[in-house]
């Protein structure tokens, strides 16, 4: 008997109670349980309903449209394919008064612009791109696209393997790029960028050759500005189309793992802009932000704050979180701005803020929503990490949720950063009046896991770059950057370097053109580069400089009393003592020879490392081929070695 293809539609439509005369068909993927959770804030996987979606429904292809716009009044999916018409494609809104709008416009394809034609609050009438969209057309065009996000992996022996890579007690050097300004196609042309096929062609080699163990990509979702760097964005769920489609970043991620390097992802879950196509006032109402705008305005950055308080808001950013991880398969975020989300007072005087129900000026939704983020990623992903920038005091950022801290697997070490670029700015005649701001981090260095930075904000609005943060004529100044790299990479806890500083870049960061690549056609950036390289190896090769990073027995004083001189010593402890490292750092230009170090516990006869080797540009005058080497007190274990130290340089030993 042959198939009715009437009767199967009329069968169909009185099954699912769906019209399918309409030109949207009253169609849902969503469940009650669906709904409840997303109200509840406890919805983490919304990019697999919310958004647009390419299925079959009773045999046709089509689109899935499911938007959250609480005070509409009416939604209309808008585009190329119906010429823009703002009635001819209706969204139905829910029964359940979920303020969820949805539907299913048959034959609708993939590569579509489209956005939602919004009646709503407040005589409102507006274009809106999608909340969910995978894909955004190249600034200045605003509308999102239909895309799908299939793609055929090759990093799983990465992805079974990277606990070890990513643990706490593993290296971690992080690159920190901008990827629009690490290199251009024409360097002076701000409106030419490389693709992600490029960027991964040129980026991923340079990376593996550097030694780096990740790289941390500043904020890649889709944003209007290239001057807010990233940070004020409009598409949450979707790469910026300015490197090509979401299929290039996922073939860059890819080849960073097949190189054994691990992808870091800035995310920005603090504040959106106000651009029309994207979040702000998405309905004619607050939907998104606080409507008290003594919480929901953000006066650094012009912003506007995310209401943490309103469970689809958490939903839909908690979501997020868990769509880079399990999509794109990151190593971890770095999560931008927490201090200012957790103070509701950041940033505002006296009267600009109201304090919370006890009486503090804790942002105690935000707190909430930061832990239960965090609870998300390390119970989805244990073989990540969450990376707080936070500048404040505020206690247990970096401890677990279940002893009443924030939940993040480590901390940006603002204070650290501040302290060490104050003291190495000074003139060496004048360190030995400042060594106590030299040593103060290890004061405070247990409260927390930390991360040392030096990033970009380090080297923009004046701030200069990092090699012009140093003292002396040029040989002196690359001396203490070449001291200072030999400082942080043994000091303990995560680095991370922002772009251009490994080669001593003599430009502050500019958006608009690429780094100064034609430096290193001198011998004094080639060595810089090439120092940062030993140590990048130094780092992993070396147990002491990594597995006890965040232990108290991971690091020792040994002389601190040789401050006229300026000469520090300290030890890198691993878990066997014959890992131990000795650091010996000369922060003046005069060279030691014949200085006598007591120690104890071991003996230390190898220099492994010299920060002043010709190699990098250094004299190459001061070195120890041999280190002499005898015992004090055989019963206590006390030797005294007696090495040469050159001037401004670092020295390790072994």
């Amino acid at each position: 008997m042959p198939i009715n293809l009437q009767q199967l539609q009329e069968q169909f439509e009185r099954e699912h109670f769906i019209d399918t005369t309409k030109p949207v068909w009253n169609y849902s993927l969503l469940t009650d349980e669906d709904i409840k959770n997303f109200q509840n804030g406890t919805h983490y996987t919304l990019y697999e309903k919310f958004g647009s979606h390419s299925i079959k429904v009773n045999g046709i292809w089509g689109m899935y449209f499911c938007v959250w716009a609480p005070s509409a009044k009416f939604v209309n999916v808008i585009g190329n394919f119906n010429n823009w018409d703002k009635l001819a494609h209706p969204l139905h809104p829910r029964w359940d008064k979920s303020g969820i709008w949805e539907g299913f416009i048959p034959h609708f394809k993939l590569g579509e612009v489209y956005k939602y034609h919004i009646v709503g609050a407040n005589n409102f009438i507006g274009d809106k791109g999608d909340p969910f969209a995978h894909f955004w057309e190249l600034k200045p065009l605003t509308a999102s696209i239909t895309w799908d996000l299939y793609y055929a992996w090759n990093d799983q022996e990465w992805m079974q393997n990277r606990k070890k890579h990513n643990a706490l007690n593993a290296p971690w050097s992080v690159y920190e790029v901008h990827l629009a300004s690490w290199q251009r196609p024409e360097p002076g042309n701000e409106h030419k960028y490389n693709t992600y096929d490029q960027i991964r062609e040129r980026l991923v080699p340079y990376v593996k050759e550097m030694g780096f163990t990740h790289v941390e990509l500043m904020p890649i979702a889709e944003h209007p500005f290239d001057g807010s760097w990233g940070y004020q964005i409009t598409g949450y769920y979707a790469p910026t189309s300015r490197f090509g489609d979401p299929q290039g970043l996922m073939r860059l991620i890819d080849a960073f793992h097949q190189e054994g390097i691990g992808v870091i992802l800035d995310w920005v879950p603090s504040h959106f802009p106000y651009d029309t196509h994207g979040l702000y006032m998405f309905d004619g109402n607050h939907t998104y932000e606080y409507a008290d705008m003594r919480k929901g305005f953000h006066p650094d950055w012009n912003s506007y704050i995310f209401n943490y308080k309103r469970g689809e808001v958490k939903s839909f950013l908690i979501s997020n979180a868990r769509f880079w991880f399990d999509v794109f398969h990151i190593d971890g975020i770095r999560v931008d701005a927490v201090s200012s989300m957790l103070k509701l007072n950041y940033s505002r005087k006296e009267g600009e803020w109201e304090p919370n129900e006890f009486g503090g000026d804790g942002n105690l939704e935000a707190i909430q929503f930061i832990k239960d983020l965090n609870e998300m990623v390390y119970r989805d992903f244990p073989d990540v990490q969450t990376i707080a920038e936070e500048a404040t005091d505020w206690p247990g950022v970096s401890k677990p949720t279940y002893t009443g801290g924030l939940g993040f697997g480590m901390k940006w070490m603002m204070g650290w950063m501040h302290d060490s670029l104050n003291y190495f700015k000074r003139d060496p005649i004048y360190r030995a009046h400042h060594q106590n701001d030299f040593t103060f981090s290890m004061m405070y260095y247990y409260d927390e896991n930390f991360m040392l930075p030096i990033s970009h904000d380090e080297v923009v609005h004046g701030k200069s770059p990092l090699i012009f943060k140093m003292p002396g004529d040029l040989w002196q100044k690359f001396a203490n950057l070449r001291l200072f790299f030999t400082y942080m990479w043994t000091h303990p806890g995560a680095k991370l370097l922002f772009m251009g500083s490994e080669f001593g870049q003599t430009s502050e960061w500019n958006y608009k053109s690429e780094l100064d690549w034609h430096l290193l056609q001198y011998q004094s950036h080639r060595g810089a580069q090439h120092c940062l390289k030993q140590l990048n190896q130094l780092l992993k090769t070396e147990p002491a400089l990594h597995i006890k990073q965040f232990t108290t027995d991971g690091f020792e004083w040994v002389d601190l009393n040789h401050r006229e001189e300026c000469v520090i010593v300290y030890k890198r402890k691993g878990e066997n003592p014959e890992d131990d490292l000795l650091i010996v750092l000369n922060m003046t230009p005069e060279v030691r020879t014949d200085w006598v170090i007591e120690i104890t516990g071991k003996q230390y006869t190898q220099e492994i490392f010299n920060s002043d080797l010709k190699e990098y540009d250094g004299t190459g005058d001061v070195y120890n081929p041999q280190i002499r080497c005898e015992c004090v007190d055989a019963i206590e274990q006390r030797y005294r070695i007696t090495i040469n130290i050159p001037p401004l340089a670092g020295l390790i030993l072994k």
